[in-house]
């Protein structure tokens, strides 16, 4: 499928993260209101390489792994800008890069988790038991916001995956290495080796 897509630097959004936007810039006018005619999604990619650090072409300088972003809410303002809430969804590989419009769009293929090799059940417990760790780590690296952690954190694994992707102190090339995991054990697992030292001594 074809997606319009919102390239932005040093940000990976995962799965069921909500993310504010702030839409400025004319193309990316021009993309929401596309995105609000359509009522489809547009892809979130990471800017890997900015003008400043090279001079290829914008296409060439953005990450093909990407997610799907769901538009909740978007309101104008009198200067033509907009504040959004958008929601993470399916992850995606680039398959070609379209410049056509004012904005960069592509034909995208959703690319979804694959199965663990150590079975339903023991990758589900697995999952749910890396999940439980991270929680761990997230209360011991944020003492102070423990009760507000424990609160919002989410049961479901792979929910849990990108609750910690997005609060745990990691690169934006360390986060994207994450969202490429083949597995969502394998994705738990990457998250875990980005816990520092010192919050996960007792795990």
């Amino acid at each position: 499928m074809r997606v319009p897509l919102f390239p932005l630097p040093q940000l990976v959004l995962f799965p069921g993260v909500v993310l504010p936007l702030y839409v400025f810039e004319p193309r990316y006018r021009e993309l929401l209101a596309d995105v609000q005619a359509s009522g489809q999604p547009f892809g979130i990619v990471r800017i890997v390489e900015t003008s400043e650090t090279s001079d290829r072409p914008f296409h060439e300088r953005v990450s093909r792994v990407g997610t799907l972003a769901h538009l909740r809410q978007a309101s104008p303002h009198e200067d033509g800008t907009s504040t959004v809430l958008v929601v993470g969804g399916d992850r995606f590989r680039v398959d070609d890069f379209h410049l056509d419009r004012p904005y960069l769009s592509a034909d995208v293929t959703v690319w979804p988790l694959e199965p663990d090799l150590l079975g339903e059940g023991v990758a589900d417990k697995a999952a749910r038991g890396a999940a439980a760790q991270l929680l761990t780590a997230l209360l011991r690296l944020r003492p102070g916001n423990a009760d507000e952690l424990r609160e919002a954190a989410p049961t479901d694994p792979l929910l849990m995956a990108s609750f910690a992707a997005t609060l745990l102190p990691a690169s934006p090339e360390q986060r994207e290495d994450a969202l490429n995991a083949p597995t969502l054990l394998e994705r738990l697992e990457r998250l875990l080796g980005l816990v520092p030292g010192e919050a996960r001594i007792l795990n």
